[in-house]
């Protein structure tokens, strides 16, 4: 299928081939009939892109402070990496189309195939041929409503959500401050509301426009027109409230608000324009500043918008989904017309010469319609606590094939989100003797990126045709962490070795299922991907530490920090507890340093917050003490070590620096890494040498799968610890 996408950084646009994308469940897979072109929020990063550097970062100041960060905890050459990967990626462009519903998901009920919906996102609502879309941002059109004026519903509901903060009523009086796009509809919303409207736009056919469409009077915000009319229909009060529908550097739209409202009144921003306020004018009014955030509440919610958990109409009047469908049956009475916004409708198929056109001016419109052919290709199918330690059984011998030399080990991934992207395919791309073969995705447009910066030599979206692939050696499996263990089982069973990125799986029946798969098909080969025993500070530091006799004490403190709001790794019902998903590399580093698998697990947490403290046994009486923390300042160091033994000491400095202390019966002996590191090596790329190799001749995996699963065991025994309150003991299945 086609998509439209744009490259950050050199600025190029492009029509692109990509994979269908896969039906998931809880969602529709959509094929587009119209998609709309928001002149101002999509023409704003399309002009972005064409920035230079500093440009780009002039504009994006809360990115620049991202990069910082990243600086201070990852390092320079990391941050590079992951920065320029993501500028010199293709990103979608378009968040608001009308669609045939192709194919229906599981758990969704509301609609069928053939079903016409408009939908929003723009992760989801894209321009492109299909796309698959969450149930909570997709609606069903009206009978007798035109496909292309449904596609107006996610800008429709943009202007509902900003009018409704506005907080309306009948008789008022309220001045829209730009009449782009997004303005002509708060226009016609408000007079749909009863309430009386004043327009300000330096255009005087925007002007004329929103006069037609019910606007009482517009005029030039720098002439007296609007303030004379202002005046008059408001008895020289003031307007109700103000609408600040404009972009741009200026500071004219929040002058001319505290001027022209009243007393008390309202200022609702809706579009990203400067905003700094004249203290004393808003002060003496007392204006109310209020912000209107996209479509409505939900947005940014993953647990809404990903996952299809409404919010109960009694608390929660107008959500995301239900102010597209009110849009919708305003168009379909005839309340709101956005025929006369369309300034153009342009092929899907001369989107570059569109998008160009508005952006050099020759276009200029206030609404442009994408219109895609009927007929595409068909899509694709797309007491104390104890915990069992599972036994791994084999069925016969694993046989690996040997390979020769000069026949390069051929792998696929299934997934390509920013960690494959950063700190694998990097590696496997510069590395002799390996071949790309396929990357698998369910979103498009990720494996299309993947292929053209890593050279695999075909994306699709059909895993199965990859398990079936004969001639592939290996498969990675890098998404999100509720698949790992299905996507394991299922490539074990198709006969190919695999490397799964952490966690091996989130719950004891889905590690019983990974188990089952090596049982039934005689195949362990699998590897997860514990790097951190394979960094070469480590492994330099631990041979230095030399063999001890009697027990030891590690402790490990991961300032793991704050995430970001709306990363998926929030979404825990789905995805599993943060520390299920990466508590596993620090379990596995701990029972590598001690050499063997701890026997009982403690866990303990503080209240509010997701701050643990993990304490693990092992056989010969050493412990492993693992500190969790997510409210440590961000400016110190992610990981620090120690192992502490036969009067030892190895330290472990954020895999920046490394050091070990030892009294022997002559005196004082120490070591110390001689330099810096020019980055944080936590092993990534010796990890892949060791599975290459692995596969290549056939040999031992790099880690053995009973080490694997006990450290697995371990990692979903800190839930139950929890819950429990008690030590859980990690029992060997008999």
């Amino acid at each position: 299928m086609k998509q439209v996408v744009q490259n950050y950084k050199s600025g190029e646009l492009a029509v692109l081939d990509v994979p269908v994308p896969g039906c998931k469940p809880g969602g529709v897979l959509v094929r587009t009939a119209y998609s709309l072109i928001s002149t101002g929020t999509e023409l704003m990063k399309v002009s972005e892109a064409g920035m230079s550097m500093l440009g780009k970062a002039r504009s994006r100041p809360d990115q620049v402070a991202k990069v910082m960060q990243s600086v201070a905890t990852n390092g320079v050459p990391a941050t590079y990496r992951k920065v320029m990967g993501k500028l010199d990626s293709y990103t979608p462009l378009g968040y608001s189309l009308c669609g045939v519903v192709e194919q229906v998901g599981a758990g969704v009920d509301d609609v069928k195939a053939g079903d016409l919906v408009a939908c929003a996102g723009n992760e989801h609502a894209l321009h492109a041929e299909l796309n698959w879309v969450p149930k909570n941002l997709y609606t069903p059109v009206p009978d007798g409503l035109a496909p292309r004026h449904a596609a107006f519903g996610t800008v429709g509901s943009i202007a509902m959500q900003g009018v409704r903060q506005g907080e309306p009523q009948l008789g008022e009086v309220a001045l829209v401050i730009g009449l782009g796009l997004i303005g002509q509809l708060v226009v016609q919303l408000l007079t749909a509301a009863g309430v009386r409207v004043v327009g300000a736009d330096p255009d005087p056919t925007r002007c004329e426009l929103a006069e037609r469409l019910g606007a009482a009077a517009c005029g030039d915000p720098a002439s007296t027109a609007v303030e004379a009319a202002v005046a008059e229909l408001t008895g020289g009060h003031g307007v109700d409230q103000v609408f600040l529908a404009a972009g741009g550097g200026s500071n004219q739209p929040v002058e001319l608000a505290a001027r022209l409202a009243r007393d008390r009144g309202r200022v609702v921003d809706i579009g990203k324009c400067r905003l700094d306020l004249p203290w004393n004018a808003y002060y003496e009014k007392e204006l109310d500043v209020r912000f209107s955030r996209s479509y409505g509440p939900g947005r940014y919610d993953p647990a809404y918008e990903l996952e299809g958990r409404d919010y109960p109409i009694g608390y929660v009047r107008w959500t995301e989904r239900r102010n597209l469908a009110c849009f919708l049956d305003l168009l379909a009475r005839g309340s709101v017309d956005v025929e006369p916004l369309v300034s153009h409708v342009a092929d899907f198929d001369d989107a570059v010469e569109t998008y160009q056109s508005l952006k050099d001016g020759d276009l200029k419109a206030v609404a442009v319609l994408f219109r895609y052919p009927e007929q595409a290709e068909e899509q694709g199918e797309s007491a104390a606590p104890e915990v069992s330690v599972p036994e791994v059984r084999r069925t016969g011998t694993t046989v690996a094939p040997v390979r020769s030399a000069k026949t390069p080990v051929r792998l696929a991934f299934v997934g390509a989100g920013n960690y494959a992207t950063s700190m694998l395919l990097p590696h496997l791309a510069q590395r002799e003797g390996v071949e790309l073969s396929t990357v698998v995705t369910t979103t498009a447009l990720s494996a299309a990126n993947a292929q053209r910066k890593f050279g695999f030599a075909e994306a699709t979206t059909d895993l199965d045709a990859v398990l079936g692939d004969k001639s592939i050696d290996a498969v990675f499996v890098v998404t999100r962490h509720s698949s790992h263990a299905e996507l394991t089982r299922q490539a074990l069973l198709a006969g190919k070795t695999v490397f799964v990125e952490k966690p091996l799986a989130l719950s004891e029946d889905e590690l019983a299922g990974v188990l089952a798969a090596v049982e039934e098909s005689g195949n362990d080969r699998l590897q997860v991907g514990f790097n951190r025993r394979f960094a070469p500070l480590l492994q330099e530091a631990r041979k230095r530490f030399g063999a001890r006799t009697g027990p030891a004490s590690l402790r490990y403190l991961v300032n793991a920090g704050k995430l970001q709001h709306g990363s998926w790794y929030l979404q825990q019902g789905a995805e599993g507890s943060r520390f299920a998903g990466e508590g596993g590399h620090f379990i596995d580093t701990a029972s590598w340093l001690l050499d063997a698998d701890p026997v009982s697990v403690y866990a303990t947490a503080a209240p509010g917050n997701e701050d643990l403290q993990v304490v693990l046994r092992y056989p010969d009486g050493s412990t492993a003490t693992i500190s969790y923390v997510t409210t440590g300042a961000a400016g110190f160091p992610k990981e620090t070590l120690d192992l502490i033994a036969d009067g030892k000491v190895l330290r472990l400095d954020d895999f920046v620096r490394a050091s070990v202390y030892s009294d022997g019966t002559v005196g004082r002996k120490q070591w110390v890494s001689s330099r810096l590191p020019k980055a944080r090596d936590k092993g990534q790329n010796a990890e892949l040498a060791a599975f290459i190799k692995a596969v290549r001749t056939g040999g031992p995996m790099p880690v053995p799968l009973e080490s694997l699963v006990a450290t697995t065991s371990a990692t979903l025994a800190v839930r139950a610890g929890l819950a429990g309150g008690a030590p859980v003991t990690l029992a060997r299945a008999r």
